[in-house]
């Protein structure tokens, strides 16, 4: 017998549904639609206009059960506040309407299912990053990392070991912000300012993270003293001024930074600096998760900024030269030989709501 299931995958950018069907073959996603978040009100408009749609209609009346993954943690009593949005999601609303059980989960953890049906080995949905010394290590059974950079910072776990799969929420991406330097420090400070709290790892480590960024070293706060040598940033175009580029950046609006800043990293000083630094926080923020559990499945980097940027960090290890940097020998040791991969398909979430949906489904 095959199932049907309403699925979604609820971001601060993007609200992404499909229906899902299940039969001895497997799930496959056999309709999908996306909306922009934030033009939206409540996510009962979209899912009405999905399933009221011609291509959609005639499989309204088939569904079996409704799984939504959300950027935000799970309340109690089964509805999520959109961590990047001024709306949320209830369950009750959803079932109301459709008349079908839903149930609602975390956006990573919908990631952490999803990512457990990845063949590593298969380059068109994953890359994985060599270690500096070139080193590639294979994914064993285990707990697995997910972490994601997108419009926030996502985290989630996940234990498999045979056909046994088991994912763990988790709203780490608003733990510390790992500051390592003299210029980390300074952009910390400034974030601290900003908040009047030490600062989360999201402010930096995201899309927003990245528009912080830039702005933090477009400002007055900013001392060009505070970039070594090591950032092989040419100090003269530094201390010259905002660049026309930069200037141009901070005269677009907010959301589209970061997008800019990706696109000009390779030719203006500024937007270098800044993906140099996102880079080497991004690494130790994985590796900091990575000392908690030790995860023998690997490091599963998801979100669009990592798919997006692959080459700028594989390029001179630029991701991994910063996750093996460990004061303890031992974790260095540990960190040496994680696997980490890049997952590269944007379909993933809702493939792992399906999943969800499935495992909820059976237990009803």
């Amino acid at each position: 017998m095959s199932k049907l299931f309403l699925v979604g995958d609820i971001g601060g950018t993007n609200t992404n549904l499909a229906l899902a069907r299940q039969d001895e073959s497997g799930i496959e996603l056999v309709e999908k639609v996306q909306f922009s978040t934030k033009n939206e009100k409540s996510l009962l408009d979209p899912i009405k206009r999905f399933l009221g749609s011609r291509r959609v209609r005639e499989s309204y009346d088939r569904i079996d059960f409704c799984c939504i993954s959300g950027a935000g943690p799970v309340q109690p009593d089964n509805s999520i506040q959109l961590t990047n949005a001024p709306w949320g999601i209830k369950a009750s609303e959803l079932s109301d309407f459709l008349r079908v059980p839903v149930r609602l989960i975390n956006d990573f953890t919908a990631l952490s299912y999803a990512v457990t049906t990845l063949d590593y080995k298969d380059r068109s949905a994953v890359t994985q990053l060599p270690h500096p010394d070139g080193s590639i290590y294979e994914p064993r059974e285990g707990i697995m990392l997910v972490i994601g950079a997108g419009t926030g910072l996502g985290v989630g776990f996940v234990d498999r070991r045979g056909d046994s799969v088991m994912a763990f929420p988790s709203e780490g991406g608003h733990s510390e912000l790992p500051c390592f330097d003299d210029l980390s420090d300074s952009f910390g400070t400034w974030l601290r300012k900003r908040y009047d709290y030490a600062p989360g790892a999201e402010l930096a480590i995201s899309g927003q993270g990245i528009a912080n960024i830039f702005e933090f070293i477009c400002s007055e706060d900013f001392n060009v003293i505070l970039v070594g040598d090591d950032y092989e940033i040419p100090q003269k175009a530094l201390i010259e001024g905002l660049s026309e580029t930069a200037r141009n950046i901070l005269n677009l609006p907010r959301s589209e930074w970061p997008a800019y800043i990706s696109k000009n990293a390779r030719s203006d000083s500024f937007c270098s600096l800044t993906m140099e630094l996102f880079v080497r926080l991004y690494a130790l923020k994985a590796a900091n998760l990575v000392s908690i559990f030790l995860p023998a499945g690997g490091v599963w980097l998801a979100g669009g900024i990592s798919s997006k940027n692959e080459d700028w960090l594989i390029e001179k290890a630029r991701f991994m030269r910063w996750f093996e940097k460990n004061y303890a020998p031992h974790i260095r040791d540990v960190l040496c030989r994680t696997p980490v991969l890049i997952v590269k398909n944007y379909d993933i979430s809702l493939m792992g709501a399906a999943i969800a949906a499935l495992q909820f489904a059976t237990h009803v």
